[in-house]
């Protein structure tokens, strides 16, 4: 019952975290860290018990395929380059780095445990950057540059520290066959996702239930994580791809299911977010508590790590700066964005479930080696990419004065909404129901339809009483929005899968139209 209780009580905090960073304008994932630090000192605090080998599978499907619905498969194709350098490259150029480090610093540690090491700090959190950098107003390019970065990255840092772990248990080395593995476990993991992703279709199909249809959206990131792994696949890779393919089936006429899925995820993800950063807390002073004094003696390592992890971060985007052919590509161009994506390289869920999952005790039943350090270490990686930045990246936005005001997308938004409006002229051009309006009707469609209504109930029909006019007014009113909309919404799914559109963009005009169409009278 103490555990039940524990898990209520952060939901709770995190809808209190909420309110409080919309007050503060602070991220509630940083706060909700912070609040669960606070409440283990107080005596006889709970401790919630989760194996280790479960953080990951409980929370990165759902937060993972919550992130990657807003994307699309358009989008990587242009971002391939980006996606490569950040979530493959830099990961293993931070892992290099930090197990070298690491290496030199801690005596007896071993090349195969630094290397976990590395790759348990390497990969940013997107949910942790998600939730900081929509609310400073950052520049869309920026964003999406991280948002490519954190969907992938943790699948290269998985396979480098499952590899390493296993090595070291083993007493053996690190193999060259560990980029075999990566690959083979990616291109299966591609596979499972896209098959899960036709089960998802297959059930939109079946089932009549929008209820059950939205469901099944919460199951199926599931499903796609635990087969992948069965199948020595990349879970997180296959989460993303099934929620790529979700979308790529989205179907125009499903508005309401539409607006139902999109208001349950926002509740899902807020509450997994909450639960999983309050997990991280919670853990957090736990390590710190049970080594005690002896956490004092690695203080300088773990800083020194905490700075290497920036540096490197640092030097990597500025060479991608450099390398950068126009202004505008999707990688920094500038010192002040090559600062900005620093700042936002928050660790989070990853990295503690990592460390967390590291054996007590290697084949010859040794301990692991330095697993002390190692916790300390990637703990204080954790609170210095997530606390520090999450609290002062509103004040690094103002002193570079690098937010937006929204017209950037402002403008996108309206260009995707005169599209969208000529499609429905266009479709009811087309439409031999046209033929029953007269020309000063048709001009009114034109016209974004505006008063559509009102107009069509004004004399439509000369022969009939004038409740039969207003009814056949009604009716026709009700058909032409119809078909109008429907063309709408039709056109920005289709445009939402083109590379030169933002896809949260094209979601935002979708919801207006799906909102539009459910305010319709029966």
């Amino acid at each position: 019952m103490d555990q039940l209780a524990l898990i209520i009580g952060l939901l709770l905090a995190t809808v209190a975290a909420v309110g409080l960073g919309d007050r503060l304008r602070l991220p509630y994932p940083v706060l909700m860290l912070l609040i669960a630090v606070a409440l283990t000192f107080i005596p006889g605090f709970p401790e919630l018990e989760i194996d280790p080998e479960l953080i990951l599978p409980i929370f990165l499907p759902p937060l993972l395929f919550a992130t990657a619905q807003k994307s699309s498969w358009a989008v990587f194709r242009v971002r391939w380059r980006t996606l490569l350098l950040m979530a493959v490259a830099l990961v293993v150029v931070s892992t290099a780095v930090v197990a070298g480090a690491a290496w030199l610093m801690i005596p007896g540690i071993g090349i195969p445990a630094a290397i976990a090491l590395g790759a348990m700090v390497a990969p940013p959190d997107p949910v942790a950057v998600e939730s900081v950098a929509g609310r400073v107003h950052m520049p869309r390019r920026l964003i999406t540059v991280l948002q490519s970065e954190g969907l992938f990255n943790d699948a290269a840092a998985i396979v480098i520290f499952q590899a390493a772990v296993a090595a070291t248990v083993a007493g053996t080395r690190l193999g060259p066959n560990i980029v075999f593995e990566f690959v083979l476990g990616a291109a299966l993991a591609v596979l499972v996702g896209i098959a899960m992703g036709c089960f998802g279709k297959l059930i939109n199909k079946l089932v009549t239930s929008m209820v059950a249809r939205s469901a099944i959206t919460l199951v199926i990131p599931f499903a796609a994580y635990i087969l992948a792994e069965e199948v020595h696949a990349s879970g997180v890779i296959a989460v993303v791809v099934t929620a790529l393919e979700t979308q790529r089936h989205a179907r125009p006429q499903d508005a309401a299911e539409r607006v139902t899925r999109t208001a349950f995820w926002d509740v899902v993800e807020l509450l997994a977010t909450g639960l999983a950063f309050g997990l991280v807390g919670l853990e957090i002073r736990h390590v710190i508590r049970d080594e005690g004094t002896a956490v004092f003696g690695m203080v300088g390592m773990a800083a020194m790590v905490c700075v290497l992890v920036f540096a490197v971060r640092f030097g990597w985007l500025g060479l991608l700066a450099l390398s950068a052919r126009r202004k505008g590509a999707l990688q920094p161009t500038s010192f002040k964005e090559v600062l900005i994506l620093t700042w936002c390289g928050m660790r989070g869920l990853a990295t503690l479930a990592l460390a967390l999952a590291l054996p007590l005790t290697i084949s010859d039943g040794a301990d692991f080696p330095a697993r002390h350090e190692i916790l300390v270490i990637a703990c204080a990686v954790l609170l210095a990419t997530l606390v520090l930045p999450g609290l002062t990246l509103p004040w690094l936005m103002r002193v570079l004065k690098a937010a937006e005001d929204g017209s950037h997308e402002e403008h996108a938004a309206k260009l995707l909404a005169s599209r969208a409006q000529k499609a429905a002229i266009a479709a009811l051009k087309d439409h031999e129901l046209m033929k029953e309006l007269p020309a000063d009707k048709v001009a009114l469609v034109k016209q974004k339809m505006a008063r559509l209504h009102a107009e069509l109930l004004d004399g439509t029909l000369k022969n009939e009483s004038l409740a039969e006019k207003r009814r056949r007014g009604r009716e026709l009113a009700i058909t032409v929005q119809t078909i109008a909309l429907d063309a709408a919404r039709q056109e920005v799914v289709t445009a939402r899968g083109e590379p030169g559109t933002d896809p949260e963009v094209a979601d935002r005009v979708l919801r207006q139209l799906d909102l539009r169409t459910m305010a319709m009278p029966e």
